[in-house]
């Protein structure tokens, strides 16, 4: 009988998060360096598939390559290009107001939007530390207004290198409790995501997995996928608050370094 790691390494095909489970801040989680190169050297499709919208793949590429990891920008997908190719889906040729770094305003320009501060079709939403009150009221003065509120992703926290940090979904909040108007989230655990992961990955759900530090994203995209999935807790769970959830990962992992025995 094969052991659950020995299941893990004959897979094709790995859809890893990043904040979490890659880094925290700017610093690599142990056995990472280890494991992307197991992932290289075994042949392994992979993708990075992050919650973030702050950065575009090109700069997440680079901030890998600062902290000593050299892995090519399509390897990336983000909230904010799954967000883009939505609303370009919904309203092509739109405009957005958007609370958000450069990252998420690029991928819009990018997928044909305007940006428009006056009377947009969206008020879109990632995350910044730059945000401040006037930003907050703008945004809900242009919703009673019409515009249409958009998340980039639900995550409520992420992880640093001191601990747990707002997030987008946290810091979203005040608009929706403003407005009451609820917002649609498109990043993880939305299917766009995971559709695109295995566009990308061109392989069949029972020969890929899903890693991630969060249980209300990752884990239950995985599931709801059915893809198998594993949460790590070198982010912001514990073995503790997995009891806490009314589904569980197939396999919870140290870090991604018990991946290859590490």
């Amino acid at each position: 009988m094969k052991t659950p790691i020995a299941e893990l390494t004959e897979k094709k095909a790995f859809i890893c998060d990043m904040d979490g489970v890659i880094y925290r801040g700017n610093q690599l989680i142990p056995h990472v360096h280890e494991f992307v190169s197991w992932l290289n050297n075994s042949g392994k499709n992979y993708l990075f598939l992050t919650n973030g919208s702050s950065r575009s793949p090109r700069e997440l590429s680079q901030k890998l390559a600062r902290l000593g990891l050299e892995v090519d920008e399509s390897h990336f997908y983000t909230s904010a290009l799954a967000t883009a190719a939505f609303l370009k889906s919904q309203c092509p040729g739109g405009s957005a107001y958007v609370i958000g770094e450069p990252g998420l305003v690029n991928a819009l320009y990018d997928a044909g939007f305007t940006m428009n501060d006056a009377n947009p079709d969206y008020v879109v939403f990632g995350m910044s530390t730059r945000i401040d009150y006037n930003m907050i009221e703008k945004a809900v003065r242009l919703i009673e207004r019409g515009a249409k509120l958009i998340g980039a992703n639900p995550d409520l926290t992420d992880p640093s290198e001191q601990g747990i940090v707002p997030a987008c979904r946290a810091m979203l909040a005040p608009i929706e409790l403003t407005t009451g108007k609820q917002a649609y989230f498109v990043g993880k655990p939305n299917p766009l995501m995971m559709r695109h992961a295995k566009q990308v990955l061109n392989c069949h759900r029972s020969e890929t997995v899903i890693i991630g530090d969060r249980m209300d994203t990752d884990i239950i995209a995985g599931i709801e996928s059915e893809i198998d999935t594993v949460l790590v807790l070198s982010g912001v769970s514990t073995r503790e608050t997995v009891d806490s959830f009314p589904y569980r990962p197939k396999h919870i992992l140290r870090d991604v370094g018990e991946i290859i025995g590490l």
